[in-house]
């Protein structure tokens, strides 16, 4: 899925679908990137990473808008959809569950606004995961939010589009 940075499409959105395919629900960030090329065919350019900071710094570079997919555990119910805007407000670092990288995906946010390279427009879904015991299986009521963020970006890519 991870494609390539042809020039004619960097000046496209990006959607990042972060996560691994293998822990459960932490598949849900790596499931919306796919669904949203499949819905939306031509409307962003779609890649997905494990999650390591530096990597998120290196796709979103020169991305005019940027939509961050991931799993995250903040307390609330599983399967809560969560739409943050970070170039509006910083991201709770401990929204995102931790990985075995140096940094986070809300302190590669962070990094990234104190380098002033935080993209111009930037939305980070997270979706409240329930299960992240190894298995490829999403928990049901990740599953259905998967659909439901799938919808919201593709709404969100629409609306950019136009402007």
């Amino acid at each position: 899925m991870n494609q390539g940075r042809e020039p004619e499409s960097v000046s496209l959105p990006l959607v990042i679908g972060v996560g691994n395919a293998y822990r459960g629900d932490d598949a849900a960030g790596l499931l919306i990137a796919r669904r949203v090329a499949e819905a939306a065919p031509g409307a962003a350019r779609v890649v997905e990473e494990s999650g390591e900071g530096a990597a998120l710094l290196e796709a979103w570079r020169d991305a005019p808008f940027v939509v961050l997919c991931d799993a995250v555990q903040s307390g609330a119910a599983p399967g809560t959809v969560h739409r943050l805007a970070p170039d509006r407000a910083p991201v709770p670092t401990g929204f995102f569950r931790y990985s075995t990288h140096a940094f986070s995906v809300a302190e590669a946010i962070e990094l990234a606004r104190a380098l002033g390279e935080l993209p111009p427009r930037m939305l980070v879904y997270g979706i409240e995961g329930a299960d992240f015991a190894a298995g490829t299986a999403l928990s049901p009521t990740v599953a259905g939010a998967v659909a439901a963020a799938v919808r919201a970006v593709v709404a969100d890519l629409q609306t950019y589009n136009k402007e």
